[in-house]
């Protein structure tokens, strides 16, 4: 069956920002206020796995519990639900938020090539309608889905067929691109669409379809 449609991954497919710990310690130093401790990668993590059933709560209250478990982790013992708030405000002016450079001329072809655009994210709308209004995006693709418009999260197959839905397409109709092994390409595959891996350092190994620009899935339509 031919592709009709390429949906996206968003963070580190798209578009990069400055570590999570960085944007903490810039707004936190723009308020006169230091860390006193690291956070690391690990940390992170564990985090994000504690909370992925949370994004059914409103965006305020996962961001407030999100940024004060960051906060606390910092250091930071005074006014934490005032300062998760200013997080979360303050994020994306303090996120270094840039496009992958080959994101625009890519969609632009496959655009010409009449397939349809889609992008998928484990983020909350509003902070889609922000990082698009930053990067322009917000014209440039036929559905956008985040966690709160569906009440799932990838891997879950939910999440990819709201998508799929809205594109009126099936789902070995269209590719999937992300940078997540699980996230991504198992969940896209578990879905029924076709994955691809964007490895733009070439770190991960493993069986998968991999590319190491967008440019590349040219060769898959």
């Amino acid at each position: 069956m031919d592709i009709r449609a390429v949906l996206f991954d968003l963070g580190g497919t798209l578009i990069k920002t400055a570590p999570v710990p960085i944007i903490f310690e810039r707004i936190l130093s723009s308020h006169g206020i230091r860390a006193k401790q690291n956070v690391d990668e690990a940390f992170l993590s564990e985090v994000a796995k504690e909370m992925a059933n949370d994004h059914g709560l409103p965006y305020r209250e996962f961001w407030r519990i999100y940024n004060g478990r960051i906060l606390r982790k910092m250091g930071v013992s005074r006014n934490i639900e005032e300062l998760a708030d200013t997080i979360s405000d303050e994020w994306w002016m303090n996120a270094g938020l840039e496009l992958f450079p080959e994101v625009k001329d890519t969609l632009l072809t496959l655009r010409r090539r009449g397939l349809k655009l889609g992008m998928v994210t484990n983020g909350f709308r509003k902070d889609i309608e922000d990082i698009f209004q930053r990067v322009s995006l917000s014209d440039k693709f036929d559905v956008t889905v985040g966690v709160d418009d569906v009440g799932a999260r990838k891997p879950d197959r939910k999440i990819f067929m709201h998508a799929l839905e809205k594109l009126a397409i099936d789902p070995q109709e269209a590719l999937f691109v992300g940078d997540n092994t699980e996230l991504d390409y198992r969940g896209a595959e578990d879905s029924g669409l076709k994955p691809i891996l964007i490895d733009r350092s070439n770190k991960i190994s493993g069986e998968y379809t991999k590319i190491r620009s967008l440019k590349e899935v040219i060769q898959f339509i």
